[in-house]
């Protein structure tokens, strides 16, 4: 048993699928307790069941269907026409469309190759250095992961089985948070730019509002939908994929139905990773809990920790590091179930814990040796990968900053749920 486990850890190392190595040590731990193998097969049967799945495919298809359009363009110049007239304002527009489009997508890479094109050489060319250019592009791509309808969101949700529309609720201000202090630190190192990306116009504001008034209903339709009992989340979803369907290919014509397959495929991708590690991952979980090692972590952690403030200080050094070495969606399905049953015995609120862990794992996009930011801005930019490290640096600082307020302030995330 010990000798397989330390070669399912080798294998990891070395790069072998997660879903594969999740899958086996979920085999060798049936096969330990000598149970039926079958109760694996359907325990990764049972997702299907899983009553928001169907949003997971839905939102991400709309996501890249928006990043596939011009609506990347129209939201820069509509957030643009808002805020351009305050000095220094184009690194809030930056980051205001980063964190918008990031929601929708789910995937900050996607955020630094739709809207970096657009947004880098226009801060370059209204006079901001090169390096805060390179780290607030890069920084800003993992903005949004805390907004409604974002999906590790609502993978968190499908994996610890909490309300999704409570989430979404808890993300609002520790997502602001992390937006304010950002926009706070950007206009703090620019205040010698005097000058404002354009002055004030009405009829320009009017002229955005008018260009972008098919993708503004969407937060409506997603928020409004939920929080008025309209429609569930997975409904939300259906409803968002189809206008956003309709408006792109049939209304505004910006996709054609032949670009229509690529892109279902390339989204699906995303989507079938997902699902793939997600099923590996329930058949793993459903084996740690007959075999009560969730209840053995929390009788070893309690022995060492004797409060919750600590715990929360020792969570977040683990997530930093687990977010350095592993993606966001496979450290969900993978830590989410070890992690919670510990936390609620400390009493930490579920949804809360949720949040803090999708913000500490988001700095996991800029954090060396796998931050995906770096190297994905590496390659968009053509920028050495040290020099994107280096450019980051403050912008993780701050982040950093704003996680420690957002653990250690539960009523950022709850205040909404109170009543």
């Amino acid at each position: 048993m010990i000798i397989f486990s330390i070669i399912l850890v080798l294998l990891a190392i070395l790069g072998a699928p997660l879903f594969a190595v999740i899958a086996a040590s979920a085999m060798l731990g049936f096969h330990s307790q000598e149970s039926d193998l079958m109760i694996m097969a359907l325990e990764i049967q049972s997702i299907a069941s899983m009553p928001f799945l169907s949003a997971i495919p839905l939102f991400t298809f709309a996501g890249y269907l928006l990043s596939a359009s011009n609506a990347p363009q129209r939201l820069v110049r509509l957030t643009g026409a808002l805020m351009g007239w305050v000095p220094g304002g184009l690194a809030l527009v930056c980051l205001a469309a980063c964190a918008f489009f990031t929601a929708f997508t789910g995937a900050s890479g996607v955020t630094i190759i739709a809207l970096g094109a657009i947004l880098y050489p226009a801060l370059k060319q209204d006079g901001y250095s090169d390096k805060f250019n390179l780290g607030l592009v890069t920084s800003a791509g993992s903005l949004g992961l805390l907004f409604a309808p974002s999906l590790p969101l609502i993978l968190y949700g499908v994996i610890a089985e909490v309300s999704i529309d409570k989430l979404f609720l808890a993300g609002i201000l520790p997502g602001l948070l992390m937006l304010v202090m950002l926009s706070g630190y950007s206009l703090w190192v620019n205040r010698h730019i005097r000058k404002p990306l354009s002055s004030f116009s009405f009829k320009e504001v009017a002229a955005a509002l008018r260009e972008s008034m098919w993708e503004l209903p969407l937060p409506i339709v997603v928020l409004g939908g939920i929080y008025s009992g309209f429609f569930a989340v997975s409904e939300a979803a259906a409803v968002t994929a189809l206008y956003v369907l309709v408006v792109e290919v049939f209304i505004l014509r910006e996709i054609s139905i032949k670009e229509l397959p690529v892109i279902m495929r390339s989204s699906m991708v995303l989507v079938g990773g997902i699902l793939i590690i997600l099923g590996a991952s329930v058949a793993s979980t459903g084996y740690m809990i007959d075999a009560e090692i969730p209840q053995r972590m929390f009788e070893v952690v309690a022995a060492v920790v004797s409060s919750p403030t600590t715990f929360l200080i020792l969570l977040l050094l683990f997530l930093l590091v687990l977010g350095a070495i592993l993606d966001i969606f496979s450290a969900i399905v993978l830590v989410v179930p070890l992690i919670l049953p510990i936390a609620a015995g400390y009493g930490i609120n579920e949804i809360h814990l949720g949040i803090v862990f999708l913000a500490a794992m988001q700095l996991g996009y800029l954090t060396p040796p796998v931050g995906l930011n770096l190297f994905i801005a590496s390659y968009r930019f053509e920028k050495p990968i040290m020099e994107v490290y280096l450019a980051t640096f403050p912008f993780l600082i701050i982040l950093m900053l704003s996680v420690i307020v957002i653990t250690f302030f539960p009523q950022l995330s709850l205040i909404f749920l109170s009543g």
